[in-house]
């Protein structure tokens, strides 16, 4: 009998569990005491569709009690099983009512399911972020680099927060401003005795236009000086200049070279020639000799002209005279 009376208390303890599970009833007396006007049936229910009754009452009663008339239970459900964060939703639309910022339910839950953190944007309206851009190296027109660093300060713009670009779009929309700042100052000087005036150039541009922050300023931080890129350019282009030079002069020499090449192989050929005609001469004289066209006096004067010519090269030619003496 004592066995049967416990495993009958038991099974009565489970049933109690189960049943304050499904129909909680303590969360249904803490809605009403909070002036949250729901049912122990759709506390039920929510347990039936897997949704947990304690965060909807708990942000129920968070809208309740900071008067946000749009926030209904449907809504907090649907929300929670799209996959979106409500407790978030609704901690951001508390902050928003007290910061006076124009933000409903819907745009509260949009902003949640499109991946941001629609609180922490609430928050940053009302505390501006402050972003250190990377540094950004950019080159005067007298060739000078530059290496700046700025401070940027955005504020959330809620109406922007769904489709709006984000910060790594901000930071890359001023590094390009800061660039196209320096690049178009005459000199570095300036740029150093006037670093406002980048702020004051690139806050002109608009670079908030299309994202989910608004720019409320940008502030250098700092500048450095960097290599002397112009005159890194002009040696650069010296040196390719000598090399085109040499490249050129090589190529004339080499030419020159060819040319002097082809001329002494036409000298040889012009010297075999001679040669050639040089040997056929006595073949011709001693055909002469036998046919009776030379005859031996002919051959003695053609021999004295001979040495008369070559005397007088010799005699012609620088230190002739001196070598006969």
């Amino acid at each position: 009998m004592i066995g049967i009376e416990i495993i009958g208390l038991v099974v009565l303890a489970v049933l109690l569990l189960l049943f304050f599970y499904y129909v909680p009833f303590l969360l249904w007396i803490s809605a009403k005491v909070s002036g949250v006007n729901i049912s122990l049936i759709q506390l039920f229910l929510m347990r039936i569709r897997k949704v947990p009754p304690h965060i909807i009452v708990q942000c129920l009663i968070e809208a309740h009690k900071a008067d946000i008339q749009d926030v209904q239970r449907d809504g907090l459900e649907a929300h929670f099983l799209a996959g979106g964060h409500i407790e978030r939703v609704v901690h951001a639309l508390v902050s928003a009512s007290k910061a006076n910022i124009d933000l409903t339910f819907k745009m509260a839950t949009a902003i949640d399911l499109a991946g941001r953190d629609v609180f922490q944007a609430v928050q940053m309206s009302v505390n501006p972020k402050v972003l250190d851009t990377p540094p950004v190296t950019a080159v005067a027109k007298d060739g000078i680099q530059l290496i700046a660093k700025a401070r940027v300060t955005l504020r959330a713009n809620i109406k922007q927060l769904v489709g709006g670009a984000g910060e790594e779009t901000i930071l890359a929309r001023v590094g390009e401003g800061i660039v196209s700042s320096i690049g178009s100052s005459e000199s570095h000087k300036s740029v150093l005795e006037n670093p406002d005036s980048i702020s004051k150039l690139v806050l002109k541009k608009g670079l908030d236009a299309g994202t989910a922050f608004e720019i409320l300023s940008i502030d250098i931080a700092d500048i450095d000086i960097g290599k002397n890129i112009g005159a890194q350019l002009q040696m650069d282009q010296a040196e390719a200049d000598k090399n085109i030079a040499q490249a050129k002069a090589e190529e004339r020499r080499a030419m020159a070279v060819a040319l002097e090449q082809e001329m002494i192989a036409k000298s040889q050929e012009s010297r075999a020639k001679v040669i050639e005609a040089e040997a056929e001469v006595p073949k011709a004289m001693a055909e002469a000799f036998r046919t009776g066209n030379l005859g031996i006096m002919d051959y003695y004067k053609m021999k004295n002209i001979e040495a008369d010519t070559s005397m007088r090269e010799s005699i012609a030619k620088p230190g002739g005279n001196k070598a006969q003496k």
